[in-house]
């Protein structure tokens, strides 16, 4: 039995290793400038500035559908699918928007790319473009994401917006701050455009 015992042992500690350099680094991935601007109870307001993103649209209406099919073709893209065959490095976090008409999955370019300085991409489905500013309202969940999840969140998020008198506009859209073999400490994120905050949420 020692030997099987020493073994389960090791492959424990691999595990763990493994895991750790995982968040590790995701810790360590440029991610998406933005400000706090309040934290609350039930949510974040956030200001985001412009930034360009590579985004594909797809028919897909739930987030395993979208995740599968966007992910492959954004990530071909910056691992030297455009006509440069460049390198991009991988940002955080990937935006996904979700509806029953057409879904759009983007990832951020990093700050020292202008929109101009970014190779075309080889696959026509990516495209880049500039998101301008804005104020969002931000709610929090950590583990793996899935639809129910992402459905859950958003309504709570709603319900806590409408509970303080805030507007918002817009879909609900879901952040992803973690590669898929990270087990420990991920982090998933719903947001929703919000006006301009009053001096209350400052």
């Amino acid at each position: 039995m020692k030997p099987v015992f020493i073994g389960i042992l090791l492959l424990l500690l691999l595990m763990f290793i493994f895991q750790a350099c995982a968040l590790f680094s995701s810790n360590g991935t440029e991610q998406q400038a933005c400000q706090v601007i309040s934290r609350g109870k039930d949510f974040e307001v956030r200001y985001y500035p412009e930034a360009t993103m590579a985004t594909i649209t797809a028919s897909a209406s739930t987030y395993k559908e979208l995740g599968n099919t966007g992910f492959r073709k954004l990530a071909g893209y910056i691992f030297g699918g455009n006509q440069q065959n460049q390198q991009i490095a991988m940002t955080a976090p990937v935006h996904m928007e979700m509806t029953d008409t057409a879904s759009s999955m983007s990832f951020v370019m990093p700050a020292r790319y202008s929109r101009d300085q970014l190779p075309a991409p080889v696959n026509p489905e990516v495209v880049i473009k500039s998101v301008p500013a804005e104020y969002v309202a931000v709610i929090s969940f950590g583990g793996f994401a899935s639809d129910k999840k992402i459905n859950r969140y958003s309504e709570r998020l709603r319900k806590a917006l409408e509970k303080q008198g805030i507007q918002y506009a817009g879909n609900f859209r879901y952040l992803g701050y973690n590669p898929p073999f990270q087990l420990i400490g991920r982090r998933n994120e719903i947001m929703v455009h919000i006006t301009a905050p009053s001096e209350k949420m400052q």
